[in-house]
Protein backbone atom coordinates (compact mmCIF):
# COMPACT_ATOMS: atom_id res chain seq x y z
CA UNK A 1 0.00 0.00 0.00
CA UNK A 2 1.02 3.54 -0.84
CA UNK A 3 2.75 5.61 2.14
CA UNK A 4 2.33 9.50 2.59
CA UNK A 5 3.92 11.62 5.30
CA UNK A 6 2.01 14.07 7.16
CA UNK A 7 3.63 16.83 8.12
CA UNK A 8 1.77 19.28 10.61
CA UNK A 9 3.50 22.54 9.81
CA UNK A 10 1.24 24.97 12.44
CA UNK A 11 0.96 28.95 12.23
CA UNK A 12 3.60 29.12 9.19
CA UNK A 13 4.54 32.34 7.14
CA UNK A 14 2.94 31.95 3.47
CA UNK A 15 6.62 32.28 1.41
CA UNK A 16 8.25 29.66 3.99
CA UNK A 17 5.66 27.01 3.63
CA UNK A 18 5.81 27.81 -0.42
CA UNK A 19 9.52 27.21 -0.29
CA UNK A 20 9.10 24.20 1.92
CA UNK A 21 6.62 22.73 -1.01
CA UNK A 22 8.97 23.73 -3.85
CA UNK A 23 11.66 21.83 -1.86
CA UNK A 24 9.62 18.22 -1.94
CA UNK A 25 8.15 18.75 -4.90
CA UNK A 26 11.98 19.75 -6.91
CA UNK A 27 13.43 16.68 -5.39
CA UNK A 28 10.26 14.58 -5.79
CA UNK A 29 10.54 15.36 -9.47
CA UNK A 30 14.35 14.67 -9.62
CA UNK A 31 13.80 11.46 -7.82
CA UNK A 32 11.53 10.62 -10.19
CA UNK A 33 13.64 11.67 -13.21
CA UNK A 34 16.71 9.16 -11.54
CA UNK A 35 14.69 6.40 -10.70
CA UNK A 36 13.55 6.23 -14.53
CA UNK A 37 17.35 6.01 -15.48
CA UNK A 38 18.31 3.37 -12.47
CA UNK A 39 15.61 1.60 -11.08
CA UNK A 40 17.84 0.92 -7.88
CA UNK A 41 17.95 5.01 -7.25
CA UNK A 42 15.39 5.84 -4.08
CA UNK A 43 11.54 6.09 -4.90
CA UNK A 44 9.85 9.48 -4.02
CA UNK A 45 7.88 10.29 -1.22
CA UNK A 46 4.40 11.40 -0.93
CA UNK A 47 3.68 14.32 1.61
CA UNK A 48 0.59 15.70 2.97
CA UNK A 49 1.23 18.87 4.83
CA UNK A 50 -1.09 21.06 7.46
CA UNK A 51 -1.00 24.67 8.29
CA UNK A 52 -2.68 27.93 9.18
CA UNK A 53 -1.01 31.19 7.37
CA UNK A 54 -0.92 34.84 8.89
CA UNK A 55 -2.83 37.01 6.81
CA UNK A 56 -1.92 36.42 3.39
CA UNK A 57 -3.84 37.07 -0.39
CA UNK A 58 -2.36 34.53 -3.39
CA UNK A 59 -3.29 35.20 -6.76
CA UNK A 60 -3.06 31.99 -9.13
CA UNK A 61 -1.75 31.86 -12.66
CA UNK A 62 -5.29 32.39 -14.20
CA UNK A 63 -6.43 35.38 -11.81
CA UNK A 64 -6.86 38.94 -12.07
CA UNK A 65 -4.92 41.16 -10.59
CA UNK A 66 -7.87 43.52 -10.05
CA UNK A 67 -9.87 40.92 -8.32
CA UNK A 68 -7.37 41.92 -4.93
CA UNK A 69 -9.54 45.21 -3.85
CA UNK A 70 -6.73 46.80 -1.31
CA UNK A 71 -3.16 48.53 -2.61
CA UNK A 72 -0.53 48.45 -0.56
CA UNK A 73 -1.06 50.75 1.95
CA UNK A 74 -4.46 49.17 2.86
CA UNK A 75 -2.62 45.97 3.15
CA UNK A 76 -0.33 47.15 5.87
CA UNK A 77 -3.05 48.49 7.55
CA UNK A 78 -5.07 44.80 7.56
CA UNK A 79 -1.45 43.17 8.40
CA UNK A 80 -1.53 41.21 5.19
CA UNK A 81 0.72 40.13 2.42
CA UNK A 82 0.30 39.65 -1.16
CA UNK A 83 1.54 37.22 -3.45
CA UNK A 84 1.29 36.31 -7.43
CA UNK A 85 1.86 31.87 -7.13
CA UNK A 86 2.46 29.20 -9.49
CA UNK A 87 -0.67 27.33 -9.00
CA UNK A 88 -4.08 27.67 -10.69
CA UNK A 89 -6.88 29.39 -10.24
CA UNK A 90 -7.85 32.90 -9.20
CA UNK A 91 -7.40 34.90 -5.62
CA UNK A 92 -8.41 33.44 -2.35
CA UNK A 93 -7.46 34.13 1.17
CA UNK A 94 -5.64 32.45 3.82
CA UNK A 95 -5.34 33.00 7.21
CA UNK A 96 -5.70 32.28 10.85
CA UNK A 97 -8.45 29.33 11.76
CA UNK A 98 -8.19 28.10 8.34
CA UNK A 99 -6.97 25.00 7.37
CA UNK A 100 -4.59 25.03 5.06
CA UNK A 101 -3.71 21.38 2.75
CA UNK A 102 -0.81 20.83 0.63
CA UNK A 103 -0.77 17.51 -0.72
CA UNK A 104 2.66 16.51 -2.61
CA UNK A 105 1.54 13.27 -4.39
CA UNK A 106 3.31 11.54 -7.01
CA UNK A 107 0.00 10.61 -8.90
CA UNK A 108 1.84 7.97 -10.53
CA UNK A 109 1.30 5.88 -7.52
CA UNK A 110 -2.08 6.60 -7.36
CA UNK A 111 -3.76 7.67 -10.80
CA UNK A 112 -2.95 10.24 -14.22
CA UNK A 113 -5.90 11.97 -14.08
CA UNK A 114 -6.10 15.53 -12.58
CA UNK A 115 -9.69 15.95 -12.39
CA UNK A 116 -10.32 12.75 -10.17
CA UNK A 117 -7.09 14.22 -7.93
CA UNK A 118 -9.71 17.50 -7.83
CA UNK A 119 -12.51 15.93 -7.11
CA UNK A 120 -10.84 13.68 -4.86
CA UNK A 121 -10.00 16.30 -2.63
CA UNK A 122 -13.06 17.52 -2.65
CA UNK A 123 -14.97 14.59 -1.74
CA UNK A 124 -12.42 14.22 1.25
CA UNK A 125 -13.65 17.81 2.38
CA UNK A 126 -17.26 17.21 1.96
CA UNK A 127 -16.90 13.92 3.91
CA UNK A 128 -15.54 15.94 6.56
CA UNK A 129 -18.33 18.59 6.68
CA UNK A 130 -21.12 15.51 7.00
CA UNK A 131 -18.99 14.74 10.27
CA UNK A 132 -20.57 17.47 11.51
CA UNK A 133 -23.28 17.69 10.17
CA UNK A 134 -23.38 20.53 7.29
CA UNK A 135 -23.97 19.20 3.78
CA UNK A 136 -20.65 20.22 1.57
CA UNK A 137 -21.76 19.99 -2.06
CA UNK A 138 -20.00 20.52 -5.82
CA UNK A 139 -21.23 23.79 -7.52
CA UNK A 140 -21.25 22.81 -11.83
CA UNK A 141 -18.53 25.09 -13.01
CA UNK A 142 -16.64 25.73 -10.39
CA UNK A 143 -13.88 24.14 -8.11
CA UNK A 144 -14.10 23.74 -4.47
CA UNK A 145 -16.16 22.97 -1.96
CA UNK A 146 -19.47 24.98 -1.42
CA UNK A 147 -23.19 25.06 0.52
CA UNK A 148 -26.40 25.18 -1.19
CA UNK A 149 -24.99 25.37 -4.67
CA UNK A 150 -27.69 26.40 -6.91
CA UNK A 151 -29.50 28.52 -4.39
CA UNK A 152 -29.74 32.35 -4.15
CA UNK A 153 -27.73 31.19 -0.66
CA UNK A 154 -24.72 29.11 -2.26
CA UNK A 155 -21.83 29.63 -0.18
CA UNK A 156 -17.96 28.65 -0.76
CA UNK A 157 -16.19 26.65 2.84
CA UNK A 158 -13.22 25.18 0.76
CA UNK A 159 -11.28 26.73 -2.08
CA UNK A 160 -8.72 24.96 -4.08
CA UNK A 161 -5.67 25.69 -6.37
CA UNK A 162 -3.34 22.94 -7.18
CA UNK A 163 -0.07 23.03 -9.39
CA UNK A 164 0.84 19.10 -11.03
CA UNK A 165 3.58 18.53 -13.17
CA UNK A 166 5.16 15.25 -14.25
CA UNK A 167 2.16 13.91 -11.92
CA UNK A 168 3.78 15.58 -9.16
CA UNK A 169 1.04 17.62 -7.23
CA UNK A 170 1.79 20.80 -4.69
CA UNK A 171 -0.51 23.78 -3.28
CA UNK A 172 -4.06 22.32 -2.66
CA UNK A 173 -6.85 23.16 -0.53
CA UNK A 174 -8.08 26.29 1.96
CA UNK A 175 -10.81 25.24 3.99
CA UNK A 176 -12.36 27.64 6.17
CA UNK A 177 -12.88 26.21 9.89
CA UNK A 178 -12.72 29.59 12.27
CA UNK A 179 -11.59 32.13 9.57
CA UNK A 180 -12.32 35.44 9.93
CA UNK A 181 -14.97 36.04 7.07
CA UNK A 182 -14.08 39.63 7.29
CA UNK A 183 -10.94 39.04 5.09
CA UNK A 184 -13.03 37.87 1.85
CA UNK A 185 -14.57 40.89 1.67
CA UNK A 186 -11.32 42.80 0.71
CA UNK A 187 -11.25 40.42 -2.73
CA UNK A 188 -13.72 38.95 -5.08
CA UNK A 189 -13.12 35.49 -3.94
CA UNK A 190 -11.46 33.20 -6.66
CA UNK A 191 -13.16 35.63 -9.02
CA UNK A 192 -16.63 34.70 -8.52
CA UNK A 193 -18.46 38.72 -7.67
CA UNK A 194 -21.94 36.99 -7.07
CA UNK A 195 -21.18 34.14 -4.26
CA UNK A 196 -20.07 34.66 -0.63
CA UNK A 197 -18.43 32.40 1.59
CA UNK A 198 -18.87 30.65 4.84
CA UNK A 199 -16.95 28.84 7.88
CA UNK A 200 -17.61 25.72 9.81
CA UNK A 201 -17.75 27.80 12.76
CA UNK A 202 -20.51 30.17 11.33
CA UNK A 203 -22.22 27.14 9.92
CA UNK A 204 -22.20 25.52 13.43
CA UNK A 205 -22.40 28.59 15.47
CA UNK A 206 -19.17 27.94 17.55
CA UNK A 207 -15.46 27.85 17.54
CA UNK A 208 -14.46 24.22 16.29
CA UNK A 209 -11.03 21.98 17.29
CA UNK A 210 -9.03 22.36 14.11
CA UNK A 211 -6.87 19.77 15.74
CA UNK A 212 -10.11 16.62 15.27
CA UNK A 213 -10.56 18.31 11.83
CA UNK A 214 -7.11 17.43 10.81
CA UNK A 215 -7.87 14.22 12.30
CA UNK A 216 -11.09 13.85 10.41
CA UNK A 217 -9.81 15.04 7.41
CA UNK A 218 -6.48 12.95 7.26
CA UNK A 219 -8.75 9.71 7.30
CA UNK A 220 -10.78 10.67 4.87
CA UNK A 221 -8.06 11.46 2.73
CA UNK A 222 -6.24 8.05 3.22
CA UNK A 223 -9.92 6.55 2.40
CA UNK A 224 -9.99 7.90 -0.38
CA UNK A 225 -6.47 7.44 -2.22
CA UNK A 226 -5.77 4.19 -0.77
CA UNK A 227 -2.76 4.56 1.31
CA UNK A 228 -1.28 4.43 5.06
CA UNK A 229 0.71 7.02 7.09
CA UNK A 230 3.97 7.00 7.72
CA UNK A 231 5.49 9.41 10.14
CA UNK A 232 9.06 8.68 9.83
CA UNK A 233 10.05 12.28 8.46
CA UNK A 234 9.66 15.43 9.93
CA UNK A 235 9.60 19.03 8.66
CA UNK A 236 12.87 19.64 10.55
CA UNK A 237 14.33 16.40 8.47
CA UNK A 238 13.30 18.39 5.61
CA UNK A 239 14.03 21.66 5.81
Amino acid sequence: MNKVIPIDLGLIDYKEAWDFQEKIFNRTIAQKIALRNDPAAEKTNNYLLFCQHPHVYTLGKSGEASHLLLNEESLKEKNATYYEINRGGDITYHGPGQLVVYPIFDLDYFFTDIHKYMRFLEEAVIQTLAHYGVVGDRYPGYTGVWLEPNTPNARKICAMGVKCSRWVTMHGIGFNINSDLNYFSHIIPCGIEDKSVSSLQKELGREVDLTEVIGILKAKMAELFVYEYNTDESFQKIH
